[in-house]
């Protein structure tokens, strides 16, 4: 621009005048870029390398979850042994925050302790326990395949594959054996078993 001849507008010269109209023009598209981003509202990325060396982003938590999972609370059943409950109640007192592998140990010490059964039972497998109740101590094998339908104080019994699988009882709130849970086991259920 140095070699152009500056002429005069209006007392302003020319340069001026087309440098202040590219400003202008510069400021509003910016502020219109930013009032689509705005519009769009994108979300913030985290970005990382994952363990293949790869560049991938995620977006980021900006807030909890409003509205939380409810699990449904365990009925109480009137036909059922009084003993049960406190049986659940005793489990839950005694109860980890993580398993330790003890889990039919911890529901016979529960049961016994209720006096909903007068021995301790015998089976060294968890999966063993539902028929050992019914055959040994007076349980009934419930019409239920829902854990969460199980009334509180019934004993839930897991199968596993090559495993010793799992056995716990039902609370007011959740399910109990070494360690307490929200959610039952995710094993296959192989029956709810209680006491009249």
């Amino acid at each position: 621009m140095r070699g152009l001849p500056i002429k005069c507008i209006g007392g302003a010269p020319v340069r001026k005048i087309s440098l202040l109209l590219t400003l202008a023009v510069c400021a509003f598209a910016a502020s219109a870029s930013a009032a689509k981003t705005e519009n769009l509202n994108f979300k913030p990325q985290f970005v990382f390398k994952d363990r293949n060396g790869k560049t991938v982003s995620a977006p980021v938590v900006e807030e909890y979850q409003k509205k939380k999972l409810v699990y449904p609370a365990a009925k109480v059943d009137s036909r059922l042994n009084p003993k049960l409950m406190r049986a659940a109640t005793i489990a839950d007192e005694r109860a980890h925050a993580h398993s330790k592998s003890r889990c039919w140990h911890y529901v016979k010490e529960a049961l016994l302790a209720s006096g909903v059964i007068e021995a301790r039972p015998k089976t060294a497998l968890a999966k063993q326990a539902g028929d050992e109740l019914v055959r040994d101590y007076g349980f009934k094998k419930l019409s239920i395949r829902d854990p969460f339908a199980a009334p509180l104080g019934s004993v839930l019994v897991y199968s596993a594959r090559g495993a010793a699988g799992h056995v716990e009882i039902r609370t007011k709130n959740g399910f109990v054996s070494d360690f307490r849970s929200k959610t039952p086991s995710r094993r296959p259920l192989i029956g709810v078993y209680a006491k009249g």
